[in-house]
């Protein structure tokens, strides 16, 4: 059998009332630090934030501008660009055209001063009956000019085949012709040209034997600026002045 042991001193008010007086184990708070200092950190990071946003708008608002800015400058200078850009080819053309103008100029060969070269170089017992131009031969499609200053063809009348010959070399040794392309095309003996004269009587005289000639030869190409020492010779004295303004003004080199 099973006993119970039950203590009624418990329920006793004098027990309970010393059981009450009994002081309690105090709570323990710890250091509340670490919290004031997390929940400073948590209020910082906002701030930051919002700090930096209004930072970046404030640069984000300067470099507006200064793109602005440089965008009104960049269209000032394309402008400028332009203009300048139009006045180099205005310049481009102009000085084209000028050098065509003195390209022409410079290849002028005045008829008077070869004409007179030809007059110094004529032996004396040849003559000459007349003078042609020849044209520049137009060259075809893809082939180069041999010569574009033309040339001239000489007849005449000779006493002799040693004065034909005498004459070429004459005429090689000039500053106006192409000395390697100066040569005799034909020559050949007949009969001399007579004047008739009706107060002589009219018994018939045979003529005597000459040589006719035909001798041709290319202009040179050397540009007149560098002939102005010949020219001068040759008396074309407005073509060397006219010549040496243009050098003066350097369109033509010295």
């Amino acid at each position: 059998m099973y006993s119970l042991d039950i203590n009624f001193l418990k329920d006793r008010p004098a027990y309970q009332k010393n059981s009450d007086k009994k002081p309690g184990k105090p709570v323990q708070i710890g250091d509340l630090r670490p919290v004031y200092l997390g929940v400073g950190i948590g209020l910082c990071f906002p701030l930051l934030v919002a700090s930096g946003w209004l930072f970046l708008q404030t640069q984000s608002g300067n470099l507006a501008q200064e793109i602005a800015k440089l965008e009104q400058e960049k269209a000032e200078l394309d402008s400028k660009i332009g203009n300048i850009n139009k006045i180099q080819k205005e310049t481009i053309a102009i000085q084209g055209e000028t050098q065509a103008l003195v390209t022409v100029f410079d290849q002028i060969r005045p008829w008077s001063a070869m004409l007179q070269d030809l007059r110094d170089r004529i032996p004396a017992l040849v003559q000459i009956d007349n003078i042609r131009q020849i044209a520049p031969i137009v060259p075809t499609k893809g082939e180069a000019p041999t010569n574009t200053a033309g040339g001239l063809e000489i007849n005449g009348f000779a006493s002799s085949f040693n004065d034909v010959n005498d004459f070429l070399l004459s005429l090689e040794q000039s500053k106006f012709l192409k000395s390697s392309e100066s040569k005799i095309i034909t020559a050949e003996l007949v009969d001399a040209p007579l004047q008739v004269d009706s107060n002589r009587s009219s018994v018939p005289i045979k003529p005597p034997k000459i040589v006719k000639y035909t001798i041709q030869s290319s202009l040179t190409e050397v540009p007149a600026s560098q002939l102005i020492q010949e020219l001068e010779k040759k008396g074309t004295v407005g073509l060397v002045a006219r010549i040496r303004s243009m050098q003066q003004t350097g369109v033509i080199p010295k």
